[in-house]
């Protein structure tokens, strides 16, 4: 294994071609007051497994990819609720 930074979070967004983004939940205690605070910082990772919105998924740290994408989707490591849809509207 290498030392590269690994993260996990959900993917919230799949429209761009090869990219999603994903949202990763951080937990700690603020150091003065000692208030629980949850923080969500958004990554956009190049996609090659095909992900969908609400797949769990881990991200690796990689070489800049494009200006903004400078992560890769490592693995699934469970899947969403998929709606099924028949090409209606609503």
């Amino acid at each position: 294994m290498n030392n590269r930074r690994r993260l996990t979070g959900v993917v919230i967004s799949d429209k761009m071609t090869k990219t999603v983004t994903v949202a990763v939940k951080r937990t700690y205690r603020h150091p003065l007051y000692q208030k629980v605070i949850f923080d969500v910082k958004k990554y956009k990772a190049h996609d090659d497994l095909d992900c969908k919105v609400g797949d769990k998924v881990r991200i690796v740290e990689s070489r800049p990819i494009s200006r903004e994408v400078h992560w890769i989707v490592e693995e699934v490591l469970e899947q969403g609720v998929r709606l099924e849809t028949n090409g209606e509207g609503a």
